[in-house]
């Protein structure tokens, strides 16, 4: 032992585990040595004595074990240090079977499998219990194999860099983002949690006897391959949170009865669920940075997202002016930008459903209270001029923007149906191709509002007062197509195989004629036809009386079975492409937020038994994480699926709302749903693919 430490005393700073010393019961009650890692393996909050602890490095090839050996009586051991195991590698210990102290008479139990991922700089302290174990988990979902963790470098860290905001990785209590205001009475996320923790921990102290045999039985996901410890039953609920939820609800009742005489659970964690979730989700809600009432987001190559808001903290926003700027947030939540005002400058007033980030990690934004287009570099410094690109105030509403593969950046105006087209992205030479009927293919356009380019290089375009998408080649673009869709058509996806996901918001059926039809006639008197769009779509129920998603092929031809309609698409905004092909689905509408997960075509990726546009996600979407009604929802390299909440309180939008509730118009942040989605590279030019 003195011969390591030696080593370590002596060696460069930055040099990593890579031994594993057994420490017994006496030896192990020292204090923790200042020049190593002490660790304790904990079950039910008590030791877990002879268990087998095992050191691992992740990175894109098979881990690497740097070291094992077994805990002591009080269930602890000492890390020292050793070789670094690489700078893109993230260390994980997993322990393995041992004696759950908790239970006085049981004795050593093979279904123990605990599991704590550190990243690449592992804290002095480190407990492993079912805290690290759910944390680790749920954010390593998409890397996961038994205890194999593997991928590629940016997403193993954006996955080892959100655990803390779960778990205290020094103590094994909560982190600190479980815990805040926004996320610990507001949503039911810390309840899931604990409950996860609670049914784990029946297994890990054989407490009751069958225990493990019902928890891998409540777990066994549609696949139908049942779990065989703790660490395999909880990635299968994470892998398919939204099956029979019930079944593992269930066993909370099963290993923690309520003692006569008493009104409580004894269970080990709290607080734990008094009803069944739809699905054992644990979405996280982020704020700060200046962002209020956010509208299209974009990761750039470091994973940091980007996002414009419709208003600014502490304003009275309401949807005659918009006049936010713009919030930039590291991969794990963390608000990058100033505090109350976000990113100013450079144009940005009111940001919309226009947002990009190009090869060179610069952000571009499109305003409505500027009726402008800014662009800011990585570190937010504004790159065009104090009112923005305008055209001398000839721009109107400006929503969509995209970069292509070859470095062009195409921006549309929704009011005056305009399009804008950047060579290779160069400020300098902006380009106002056509306005209204002025020429093709802004002719076809119906107040265009978001847009896609394919692998053909042709431009897809959806319309808001429309029924039908526009397609024409970037090369040529008064070369117009249209295509049937549905009514006001809004995000639009493109998955790997070159197939167009169109959201339409009022549907595709007689309601969504209906509610054209009455905002056409809003339109005609000159009255607000934003906030009969938003009241309409507010009031949507999912299914026949909800959105719905077109589904066109490359050559334009809509796919068999669409439109799809369901319950978790009662008001369709955004349509997002994950790395394998299915499609993520946000909603402005109804005052409990909800999204939806739909089969792509590439159905092998699906549950069994599911076809092309059926729901993945539960009937009524998934909830929590306090999501509001939102506009855009994106997928970052890890898997993670962040939701931007757009507005709250409706009827504090418009007119005259009680001085009380006068600032709440504005959605509150971005509600993150962890490893739930096949990663996606960032940032995304082109059709999504996967990293």
């Amino acid at each position: 032992m003195d011969v390591e430490m030696n080593r370590w005393n002596s060696g460069a700073a930055g040099r990593w585990v890579a031994a594993v010393i057994v420490v017994s019961g006496l030896l192990s009650a020292r204090p923790a040595r200042a020049d190593g890692t002490t660790g304790q393996v904990l079950g039910a909050g008590a030791p877990i004595a002879k268990s087998t602890v095992t050191l691992w490095a992740a990175s894109a090839g098979d881990p690497k074990q740097l070291a094992q050996a077994q805990t002591g009586a009080d269930g602890r051991f000492t890390l020292s240090a050793g070789a670094a195991p690489g700078k893109d590698a993230v260390l994980y210990l997993v322990a393995k079977g041992g004696q759950a102290t908790a239970n006085k008479g049981g004795g050593d139990n093979p279904a123990i499998a605990l599991l704590a991922v550190l990243g690449n700089k592992p804290p002095a302290k480190v407990v492993i219990n079912e805290f690290t174990t759910v944390a680790s988990v749920w954010t390593n979902a998409q890397f996961l194999d038994g205890t194999a963790i593997k991928g590629h470098a940016l997403g193993l860290r954006i996955a080892a860099g959100n655990v803390p905001n779960f778990v205290d990785l020094e103590t094994g209590g909560y982190g600190g983002t479980i815990q805040d205001p926004l996320n610990s009475s507001q949503t039911p996320t810390m309840a899931n949690f604990a409950t996860l923790a609670d049914v784990l921990s029946g297994c890990v102290t054989g407490v009751p006897p069958n225990a493990c045999s019902n928890l891998f039985a409540a777990s066994t996901p549609p696949t139908g391959v049942a779990p065989t410890d703790t660490l395999t039953a909880a990635e299968a609920i994470a892998r398919y949170p939204w099956y029979q939820p019930e079944r593992l609800f269930a066993l909370l009742a099963q290993f923690y009865a309520i003692p006569k005489g008493k009104t409580m659970r004894a269970v080990p964690f709290m607080p734990y669920l008094k009803f069944s979730p739809s699905a054992w989700v644990l979405p996280l809600k982020v704020t700060g940075g200046g962002f209020r009432a956010g509208g299209k987001a974009m990761f750039d190559s470091e994973g940091n997202l980007w996002v414009g808001d419709n208003f600014t903290v502490g304003w009275q926003g309401q949807d005659d002016l918009w006049q936010g700027n713009a919030t930039k947030f590291a991969p794990n939540g963390r608000p990058l930008s100033p505090m109350t005002t976000g990113f100013a400058g450079g144009g940005m007033q009111g940001g919309t459903f226009g947002c990009a980030v190009d090869a060179k990690d610069n952000a571009w934004l499109t305003s409505y209270g500027g009726k402008s287009i800014a662009v800011f570099d990585k570190n937010g410094k504004p790159l065009t001029p104090p009112e923005g690109i305008t055209f001398d105030g000839e721009l109107g509403l400006m929503q969509g923007v995209i970069v292509t593969p070859s470095g062009d950046v195409w921006v549309l105006g929704v009011e005056k149906s305009q399009l804008v087209f950047f060579p290779k992205g160069d400020i300098s030479k902006a380009k106002l191709l056509c306005e209204g009927d002025s020429a093709e293919p802004c002719k076809s356009f119906k107040m265009p509002f978001h847009l896609g380019i394919d692998q053909q290089d042709r431009i897809w375009v959806t319309n808001g007062s429309g029924d039908y998408v526009v397609r024409f080649p970037a090369s040529d673009p008064s070369k117009v197509e249209k295509f049937k869709s549905g009514y006001s058509g809004s995000g639009l996806g493109i998955d790997s195989q070159g197939n167009v996901w169109v959201t339409n918001r009022f549907g595709s059926g007689v309601h969504g004629l209906e509610r054209m039809l009455k905002l056409g006639i809003v339109m005609l008197v000159g009255g607000p036809v934003d906030r009969a769009l938003a009241y309409s779509m507010f009031e949507q129920k999912g299914g026949a009386d909800g959105g719905s998603v077109t589904l066109f092929r490359p050559d334009g031809t809509e796919y068999p079975g669409s439109p799809f309609y369901g319950g978790s698409l009662p008001g369709p905004w955004a349509a997002t492409i994950a790395g394998d092909d299915t499609v993520w689905v946000s909603n402005f509408a109804g005052a409990v937020g909800r999204i939806g997960h739909l089969c792509g075509v590439k159905t092998e990726n699906c549950p069994p038994g599911m076809k092309t546009g059926d729901q993945i996600s539960p009937p009524d979407g998934y909830v929590g994480g306090g999501l509001q009604m939102q506009t855009d929802l994106a997928i970052d390299p890890a898997g993670n699926v962040w939701v931007i909440d757009n507005w709250q309180d409706i009827n504090s939008c418009y007119g005259n709302p009680p001085e009380g509730l006068s600032t709440r118009c504005g959605g509150q942040g971005v509600t993150i749903f962890y490893g739930m989605a096949k990663p996606v590279r960032a940032p995304q030019i082109g059709p999504a693919k996967a990293p």
